[in-house]
């Protein structure tokens, strides 16, 4: 299962426009093959580990907590709880998808979805339920709310980290292999002014 084509394309350009170090224009060191260099993060990865045993904790709790104080809350309440605790199983089931799929097998489309997702969507879905006391929020809510935004917010960082190299890589391994096709077929116009550079050089050094 993979992202579709229209979908990846967006995210691949996404990534370009958005993580390209542009001051970096070649490898570090004279030489250096970015081919054999590993990029998939392993902090990210843990974290996603761990993130996919809390989530089912995360979940029982907020829905028992919900159950518990449903009958307290203001039928405004009640509609957008259910929406958020449906909303952000779908999202989390996506993301830990994505995330997983981006670092472990180096898909710079994949874990730019992972990224925007925990941005945008899931991480001010998260510090909404933690902060807003309309919700009369339980100890054990705010507890699992916080755990959840230190994850959310740690895979945020170590994403974007991990996808500047990515990108970055992809970035540098494209002009090697458009410097290696130059010397493997080089272009006649460039053969044609090195000889009348060299005529003129000759002719101004003279008999």
């Amino acid at each position: 299962m993979s992202l579709p084509q229209p979908l990846r394309r967006r995210l691949s350009s996404f990534s370009r426009t958005v993580f390209t170090d542009s001051r970096r224009t070649g490898p570090q060191y004279p030489g250096d093959r970015p081919d054999n260099e590993m990029l998939s993060s392993l902090p990210l990865q843990m974290s996603l580990y761990f993130n996919v045993y809390f989530f089912p904790f995360w979940w029982l709790s907020t829905v028992v907590m919900l159950q518990l104080k449903y009958s307290f809350l203001s039928d405004y309440y009640k509609f957008i709880l259910v929406t958020i605790m449906i909303l952000t199983s779908l999202i989390e089931v996506i993301r830990l998808y994505l995330g997983y799929m981006g670092n472990l097998q180096e898909k710079v489309p994949e874990l730019a979805g992972f990224w925007l997702l925990t941005l945008l969507l899931q991480l001010p879905i998260i510090l909404f339920l933690l902060f807003n006391e309309g919700l009369k929020i339980q100890p054990l809510e705010r507890a699992v709310h916080i755990i959840f935004a230190l994850f959310l917010t740690f895979q945020v960082i170590a994403a974007f980290i991990t996808l500047k190299r990515m990108v970055n890589k992809l970035a540098t391994h494209f002009r090697l292999n458009e410097f290696d096709h130059l010397e493997e077929h080089p272009v006649p116009y460039f053969y044609s002014l090195d000889k009348e550079e060299r005529a003129v050089s000759v002719a101004g050094r003279g008999p």
